[in-house]
C-alpha cells in the first residue's frame, strides 16, 4: 500500500510537470500577439499574466497620476508605452531572463531551441535538489545551534519529599515557546529568507517565488507529511496530541493566517498592501507564541477550565486532557504517570519522575540481565533514558539529514554520551585522595581507639606524619588516668617521638597490669603535646584505650542498637561485642526476624551460633542484604542475640570460682555480699542491646549516581559540537545509517556502512567539509553558530531562488508553480523524514502534527510578513504603494484555506472517533483512509494551483 501511494505521488508529478512544460515550450514557438499578452516579462524577469499586467498598469496610471488609494504614484517613463504594442525585437527581448541576485546568467539567452532550454532546464534541476542538500546540511547545524540555546538551564532550590533543599536545573526556555519561535524558525528558516531576499532581488517589488514556496510548503507539511506519518505508525500503535489546547491555537492561527492573506490581497485594499496590513501582519507572529503559551500555562481565561497536571522527562509541566490522561492511566507504569502541582513546584516533580523512570529502567535491565555489573546497568539506562526522553523537533531533523548523508545515527552518539556522563559521575564521587602540598603537616594517632585484654602484657600504639615529611619534626605523649588508674591497671608513659626527615611514622608501647580480681571495663587515654614549629596536631589527637577484664565470662551485647545501611552493601556484619570479662568459651544463639523488610527479597534469613573462644571479645554475624537497585527503598528487619551458655568442654570456667557461684545463688538477694554480687555479674550473660534493628536505605551512592545522571539527561548535548576538529571529523568520517530503535537494549554490533552511505558522504562531502569551518556550538552558548548558520543558509537561499527563476525560465515555467512543485518540496522533505522518525518513537504526535500547524502560521506571519513590511516600508517613503496581485497567490490562499479545514476536521474526528482515538496510527483500514484523503487533497491543490497558473481554470 506504501508503495502504490508512493507511485501514484511520484506520476501525478511527472503529469504535471511534463503537462506545464508541454504547455509552456509550446508557447515558447507561438510569436503572436496573444503571447505577449498572456506572457509578458517584467524587467524582473517574472512572468505575469495579462490581468497581472493590466491591472498593474492601471493602478500605476490611475486617475490622472493617484493610485487607488489616492496616493502619488511614480510612473516610469520607460514603460509609458503600452506593452501591447509590443512586437519584433522587444517581444523577443521579453522572452529573456533577467540577471539573479548572486547566480550568473546562463549565456546566450537569444535564439535559444528547445533542446537548449531542457538542458538548461535539468542542470539547473540538478543544482537545485544540490542546493535542497546543502540548506538541509547547514540548517541542522542551525538546528543544532538553536537546541543548544533553547537547553540553556538554570539552577533552581526545591524542597524535597522530606524538606530537604534540593538544587536542580531547570531550562529557562519554554517548551511551546521555543517550538513557535527558534525551532520553527530553524526549521523554515529556507522559505522565510527566500521570501525576504526575493522582495530584496525585485527591487522591492512583488514576486510570486516566496510566497509561493510558503504557500506551496504549508500545503505540503499539512497534507503529506501528516498522511506520511498516519500510515508510518507501527500498526497496533497510536500517537496523541497531548498539548491540545496548543494544537488548537496553533491550527486555529494557520487558518487565520491564509484568511488573513486572502483578506489584505483581495478584500482591505485588492492589490496593494498597505504599510499597516504588513506590520499587522508580522505582529500575529508574536500574538501566535503569546496565544500558545497562555494556552500551555492555563493563565488567563484557560486557568477557569477543568484542569489535570502531567510533567514531561525534561522538567516541562505540560496540562494534559482529560482523555490523555484517561489514556495515560489504562497504560499504566510512569509514562502515563500524572502528577499534581504541589508546594514542592513543577521542576522538582518533573525530576522526580525522570529519576522513577530511570530507576524502572534500571530495573527491567537488572532483570533482563541478572549477572550484569551494576556499573554496566548504569551506563545501559542512562542510554535508554536519553533515547527514550522527549525530544526536540531538531533532533528528529539532525537524525533524518544524517542518515540521508551518510553522517550515522545520532544514537550512536548517545551510547557515547551515556558512558561519558557515567564516566564524569563516578569521577565526581570517588575524587582523587591524592594529598594537597599546600596543606600543613599534621600528626595524629592512626587508629584513634584501642581494646586490649587485662593478660595482654603490653600493646603498641602508633602515631602517624601526613603532609611535608622532608623536616625533621617532634611531638611529646603521656598517659592520663580515666577509670583506669596509673600504677593498679596500667603504667604510666610520658615521652617525647622524634620524626627524621623521610620519616611518615613511630610506635611505643604500654604496659597493662594483670590482676585476678573481677572488675567492670576500664579506660584511660593517651595525649600528644607540644608538636614542633612545623607540625600541627589533628585528630585524633588523644587515644582511648579500653581495658577488658579477663577474670570471667563476660557480658554480651550488640554494639549499637540500629543499624542504617545502603541496599549495595553486600554481606553486612553485625558485630557482637563481649566485655567485662573473657574467660572461657561460650556460645550466643542468634537470629534474624523480618520486619518491613522481607527475607529472599530485601535480605537472606539466617540464624545460628556464635563461638566465642577464651580471651575472644567480638564476633561478627553476617547477614547479605539483596541489592534491588531502589532509589527510594526503607525497609528494616531486626536481628536478635539469645542466653550465652558456657561451651560443655569449657574447662576455664569450672574451676575454684563456679563453686563459689552456685553457693552464691542459693543466697538471698538480701543477704547477698559486695563480693557475691560481683561473683554473679562474672558468669555469662546478655547486656541491654540483644535485639539490632538494621535499616536498608538506598546506596548514598547509587542515590548521587541517579540524581547526577537523570541532571545530565540532557539529549541537546548529543547534537552539538565541541571543537573544530570533531567537526572535521564527523565531516570526513562516513558512519553506517544503521536503524537501531531508541527502545533496544540489546548490544548491536558494529555494522559496515552501506553502499548507499558512501554514495551519499562522497555526494555531500563539499558541503560537510564546508560547513564544518561553522564555529561550534560549545562557542558562547551557540549563539555564534546561530549567527553564521542563518547568514549562510541566506546566501544558498539567495542561490536557490535565482535557480528556480532561471529553471522556470528555461523551461518556461511559471514563478508560482515552480514554488510549489519544486522549491517547496525540496525544502519540506528534510522534514518529512524528520517527522516520520518523531512519529514512530515519540510517544505524542505534537512533533508531528502540533509542529506543522505552527509552522504554517509562522511561515505566513514572520516569513511573508516580514518581506512585505520591508517592501511596504520602503514603498511608503518613496511615495509610492506596494503592489501585490491577488492572481494565483489569491487564488491559492482560497483553496489551501478550505482544504486546510477539511484536514484539520479530518484530524480531530480521528481523535474523538471510538475504535481510533488518535491523531496518527489506529486501524490499518482507517488509517490508510485517512491517509488517501490527505494525498488526494495535496494533489487536487498542485494540481487546481498549476492549471489556475496557466489560465486552463479562469478566476
Amino acid at each position: 500500500m506504501q508503495l502504490l501511494l508512493k507511485s501514484i505521488f511520484t506520476c501525478a508529478l511527472f503529469v504535471i510537470f511534463v503537462y506545464a512544460t508541454a504547455q509552456s515550450l509550446a508557447k515558447v514557438q507561438q510569436n503572436d500577439e496573444r503571447y505577449t499578452l498572456l506572457n509578458g516579462t517584467s524587467s524582473s524577469g517574472s512572468n505575469l499574466s495579462r490581468d497581472h499586467f493590466l491591472s498593474r498598469r492601471l493602478r500605476q496610471a490611475g486617475q490622472g497620476e493617484e493610485g487607488e488609494q489616492g496616493a502619488p504614484v511614480r510612473i516610469d517613463d520607460e514603460n509609458k508605452d503600452d506593452p501591447l504594442q509590443a512586437s519584433g525585437p522587444e517581444e523577443e527581448e521579453l522572452r529573456e531572463c533577467s540577471e539573479g541576485l548572486v547566480l550568473p546568467l546562463w549565456m546566450p539567452q537569444r535564439n535559444i531551441s528547445i533542446g537548449d532550454r531542457l538542458v538548461r532546464g535539468f542542470v539547473y534541476f540538478l543544482l537545485l535538489v544540490y542546493l535542497f542538500v546543502g540548506v538541509s546540511i547547514i540548517a541542522d547545524r542551525f538546528m543544532a545551534s538553536i537546541e543548544a540555546i533553547t537547553s540553556i538551564e538554570r539552577a533552581v532550590v526545591v524542597r524535597g519529599p522530606h524538606n530537604e533543599k534540593q538544587v536542580m536545573h531547570v531550562r529557562i526556555w519554554n517548551e511551546t515557546v521555543a517550538n513557535l519561535t527558534l525551532m520553527a524558525l530553524g526549521s523554515s528558516a529556507p522559505e522565510i529568507l527566500l521570501s525576504v531576499i526575493e522582495i530584496y532581488a525585485k527591487d522591492f517589488e512583488s514576486g510570486d517565488l516566496g510566497p509561493g514556496t510558503i504557500v506551496g510548503s504549508a500545503a505540503y507539511n499539512l497534507f503529506m507529511i501528516i498522511a506520511v506519518c498516519m500510515i508510518w505508525i507501527p500498526t497496533g500503535e497510536v500517537r496523541r496530541i497531548r498539548h491540545l489546547r496548543v494544537f488548537t491555537v496553533t491550527a486555529a492561527f494557520s487558518i487565520f493566517a491564509y484568511v488573513w492573506l486572502w483578506l489584505i490581497l483581495s478584500v482591505f485594499t485588492p492589490g496593494i498592501i498597505a504599510v499597516w496590513e504588513a506590520i499587522v501582519t508580522l505582529l500575529f507572529f508574536p500574538l501566535t507564541v503569546l496565544w500558545a503559551y497562555i494556552a500551555e500555562r492555563r493563565l488567563l481565561v484557560y486557568k477557569y477550565m477543568d484542569k489535570n497536571y502531567r510533567v514531561n522527562k525534561r522538567g516541562t509541566v505540560v496540562a494534559g486532557e482529560h482523555d490523555q490522561v484517561e489514556m495515560d492511566a489504562e497504560k499504566g507504569g510512569p509514562r502515563g504517570s500524572i502528577s499534581t502541582p504541589t508546594t514542592r513546584g513543577g521542576e522538582a516533580e518533573a525530576f522526580d519522575e525522570a529519576r522513577r523512570e530511570y530507576i524502572q529502567v534500571l530495573t527491567e535491565l537488572r532483570q533482563k540481565y541478572p549477572d550484569a555489573e551494576l556499573e554496566q546497568l548504569e551506563m545501559m539506562a542512562q542510554e535508554q533514558v536519553l533515547a527514550r526522553s522527549n525530544k526536540s523537533r531538531a533532533f528528529y531533523r539532525i537524525q533524518a539529514t544524517r542518515r540521508m548523508v551518510g553522517s550515522g545515527n545520532l544514537m550512536r552518539k548517545i551510547q557515547e554520551r551515556a558512558h561519558s556522563d557515567l564516566t564524569e559521575v563516578k569521577a565526581q564521587l570517588h575524587p582523587s585522595e591524592d594529598d594537597d602540598g599546600d596543606e600543613p603537616t599534621r600528626v595524629y594517632f592512626e587508629p584513634g581507639h584501642y581494646t586490649v585484654m587485662e593478660n595482654c602484657g603490653e600493646f603498641e600504639v602508633r602515631v602517624v606524619r601526613r603532609g611535608d615529611i622532608s623536616n625533621y619534626a617532634t611531638v611529646s605523649f603521656e598517659t592520663q588516668d580515666g577509670t583506669a588508674s596509673a600504677g593498679t591497671d596500667f603504667v604510666g608513659k610520658r615521652g617525647q617521638l622524634n620524626f627524621p626527615p623521610g620519616v611518615d611514622e613511630q610506635r611505643f608501647r604500654i604496659e597493662v597490669i594483670d590482676d585476678d580480681v573481677f572488675e567492670e571495663d576500664e579506660c584511660f587515654y593517651i595525649r600528644l603535646f607540644n608538636p614542633s614549629e612545623n607540625l600541627k596536631l589533628a585528630v585524633p589527637q588523644i587515644a582511648t584505650v579500653m581495658i577488658l577484664d579477663d577474670d570471667h565470662a563476660g557480658i554480651f551485647a550488640f554494639t549499637d542498637s540500629a543499624f542504617e545501611i545502603s541496599e549495595s552493601v553486600g554481606l553486612y556484619e553485625v558485630k557482637i561485642m563481649r566485655y567485662s570479662g573473657a574467660r572461657g568459651t561460650v556460645i550466643v544463639p542468634y537470629w534474624t526476624e523480618s520486619g518491613t523488610a522481607t527475607p529472599g527479597k530485601d535480605y537472606e534469613e539466617t540464624h545460628g551460633e556464635l563461638v566465642f573462644e577464651n580471651n575472644e571479645t567480638e564476633k561478627i554475624i553476617e547477614v547479605l542484604i539483596l541489592e534491588e537497585s531502589s532509589y527510594e527503598k526503607d525497609v528494616s528487619f531486626k536481628v536478635h542475640i539469645g542466653e550465652p551458655r558456657l561451651a560443655p568442654d569449657s574447662t576455664h570456667y569450672y574451676d575454684e570460682l563456679a563453686a563459689k557461684i552456685e553457693e552464691v545463688e542459693k543466697k538471698l538477694p538480701q543477704d547477698l555480699t559486695e563480693l557475691d554480687r560481683i561473683l554473679l555479674l562474672s558468669k555469662p550473660r546478655n547486656g541491654e542491646l540483644t535485639t539490632a534493628y538494621v535499616r536498608i536505605r538506598e546506596s548514598q551512592e547509587f542515590k548521587a549516581t541517579v540524581d547526577k545522571l537523570v541532571a545530565k539527561a540532557n539529549v541537546s548535548a548529543v547534537l552539538g559540537t565541541s571543537s573544530w576538529k570533531e567537526q572535521f571529523k564527523d565531516a570526513l568520517t562516513v558512519l553506517p545509517s544503521d536503524e537501531t530503535d531508541f527502545d533496544n537494549d540489546d548490544e548491536v554490533e558494529e555494522e559496515v556502512p552501506s553502499c548507499f552511505s558512501y554514495i551519499s558522504h562522497f555526494v555531500c562531502l563539499f558541503w560537510k567539509v564546508l560547513f564544518a569551518f561553522v564555529p561550534p556550538t560549545d562557542i558562547c552558548g551557540g549563539y555564534v553558530t546561530f549567527v553564521v548558520s542563518i547568514f549562510v543558509i541566506g546566501v544558498i537561499t539567495a542561490i536557490i531562488g535565482d535557480a528556480a527563476t532561471y529553471f522556470g525560465c528555461a523551461l518556461n515555467i511559471k514563478d508560482s508553480v515552480t514554488a510549489i512543485l519544486f522549491v517547496a518540496l525540496g525544502t519540506s522533505i528534510p522534514d518529512t523524514f524528520a517527522s516520520m522518525i518523531a512519529a514512530k518513537h515519540d510517544e505524542g504526535a505534537d512533533n508531528c502534527i502540533g509542529n506543522v500547524t505552527g509552522s504554517n502560521a509562522v511561515n505566513v506571519f514572520l516569513g511573508i510578513g516580514l518581506a512585505w513590511t520591508i517592501a511596504a516600508v520602503y514603498h511608503s517613503s518613496q511615495g509610492m504603494t506596494f503592489n501585490v496581485e491577488p492572481g494565483t497567490i489569491g487564488f491559492a490562499v482560497a483553496l489551501f484555506c478550505g482544504e486546510a479545514l477539511i484536514a484539520i476536521l479530518l484530524i480531530m474526528v480521528r481523535r474523538w472517533t471510538k475504535g481510533i482515538g488518535a491523531e496518527l496510527g489506529g486501524p490499518k483500514v482507517s488509517k490508510y483512509i485517512s491517509a488517501g484523503i490527505l494525498v488526494f487533497l495535496w494533489v487536487s491543490y498542485v494540481v487546481i494551483c498549476t492549471l489556475e497558473a496557466y489560465d486552463v481554470i479562469q478566476i
